[in-house]
């Protein structure tokens, strides 16, 4: 896949990674773009490791294999920011 296709693969992951997993997050589209492309390749790695197949392409498959991703790590980043700003918050 060329890079255009990574992005406009990475930004249907990572809005609809936010669709299934409402709430504040920071940052914007750029966020949403970084958290479905890299949420596409964490998405692609587990699935060839348990069979589902990887990232071929802009297909119904791949798509979905790149959404399991992206809510993966945004789940992850939400884990990761949220204890970062309770730290902040309860020193004060």
């Amino acid at each position: 896949m060329n890079i255009v296709a990574w992005l406009a693969l990475g930004l249907v992951a990572g809005g609809l990674a936010k669709f299934i997993m409402p709430g504040k997050d920071p940052g914007g589209c750029l966020t949403t773009i970084a958290i479905g492309v890299l949420g596409a390749l964490l998405g692609g790695f587990i699935g060839t490791r348990v069979g589902w197949g990887g990232i071929t392409g802009f297909n119904l498959s791949s798509v979905g294999i790149a959404i399991v991703g992206a809510v993966l790590l945004l789940g992850l980043y939400r884990l990761v920011t949220g204890r970062r700003s309770r730290r902040r918050s309860g020193s004060a």
